[in-house]
């Protein structure tokens, strides 16, 4: 049970740290939102290791576990991220969730080869789920909110979208993301079995610590120091809190990791789908796609979330199902 809390508080920070994100990148860039989201993070992991009392683990990891790390780091807070805002910044956080959220198919399918966890008729009805809730929202892109208009006359110009989202570009982004974000909690469960008796905190400081120095590489690329000076005082709180809840965020990813099992963990995670979907209607209500189709596919997608994350035998035999369906649905199409 604390791994499931850790997960769903994991899953609202990480929401909100989109929303921001989201608010910040409509009129800036995603270089400038990286530049203060990445260092801020290592630098908030950092305090949260010295508040802990365990800074000196920081030079006891096994050199598995810090590989491990580096290279999650790395590919979740540097490439994922980067793929995650410029996919939120061409079509919105409401059209890019769902495609986010099929990492966790592929966060199943690095479980099943690497782990050997097993996968269920009823884990992949619900990853079905969760790919029919894509291409609901994506198939219904262009009808979202429009502005309200002044009465119509003949020469009165036709309304646009409010926001008029970049869909394929946005969905190319949106599935690398969820590639990195699907092979990142592997690496952070493999890292933390290599090391159990290390906190999470260090372990997000180091992981912190490699993406920052990665970072810095991107930094020699012409234009890119220029572009984060001329970021606009009026997005940088927006980027700060960013910033800070993607840390506390990642903090319950982690802790989260270590006490439960990837294919628990994983698809709660993906709760912060219907967090994001209140959020940014709160917050960013002029410059995301708001329709049917997107409330449907994301409940759709997150109901597909829990049959993935549930225990098919015991769900079941709390059902007292038929045996013939019983049978069905704990029929293991992969795994041991």
């Amino acid at each position: 049970m604390l791994g499931v809390l850790y997960a769903a508080l994991g899953a609202f920070t990480f929401a909100l740290n989109n929303v921001a994100m989201r608010r910040g990148v409509v009129t800036g860039s995603v270089l400038q939102g990286m530049a203060l989201t990445v260092p801020i993070g290592g630098l908030s992991f950092l305090v949260m290791t010295i508040a802990f009392g365990k800074l000196h683990e920081l030079l006891v990891f096994p050199m598995a576990a810090l590989t491990w790390l580096a290279c999650q780091g790395v590919v979740h807070f540097v490439i994922g991220r980067y793929c995650n805002y410029k996919s939120n910044q061409l079509m919105g956080v409401n059209l890019t969730a769902p495609v986010v959220q099929l990492q966790v198919p592929f966060a199943m399918m690095l479980a099943v080869v690497m782990l050997h966890e097993k996968f269920t008729v009823l884990q992949a009805i619900g990853s079905a789920l969760m790919l029919g809730g894509s291409f609901i929202t994506q198939g219904n892109a262009g009808t979202g909110n429009r502005k309200a208009s002044a009465p119509s006359t003949a020469a009165a110009p036709v309304p646009k979208p409010v926001f008029q989202p970049r869909v394929f570009s946005g969905t190319i982004f949106g599935l690398g993301a969820a590639m990195c974000y699907g092979s990142s909690p592997l690496m952070a469960r493999q890292a933390f079995l290599d090391a159990p008796d290390i906190s999470t905190a260090a372990g997000g400081c180091l992981a912190y610590t490699a993406a920052t120095l990665f970072f810095l590489l991107i930094l020699f690329k012409p234009g890119s120091s220029a572009d984060i000076k001329s970021m606009k005082r009026e997005n940088l709180p927006w980027f700060l809190s960013s910033a800070v809840l993607v840390a506390i965020s990642q903090a319950f990813v982690y802790a989260s990791l270590a006490v439960a099992p990837l294919m628990v963990v994983t698809p709660i995670l993906q709760l912060s789908l219907v967090f994001r979907l209140f959020l940014s209607q709160l917050i960013n209500r002029d410059h995301e796609v708001m329709n049917t189709a997107v409330v449907i596919g994301a409940f759709t997608a997150v109901t597909g979330s829990i049959l993935v994350s549930l225990d098919t035998e015991k769900l079941t035999t709390s059902l007292d199902l038929p045996l013939s369906l019983a049978d069905f649905l704990s029929y293991r199409l992969a795994g041991h």
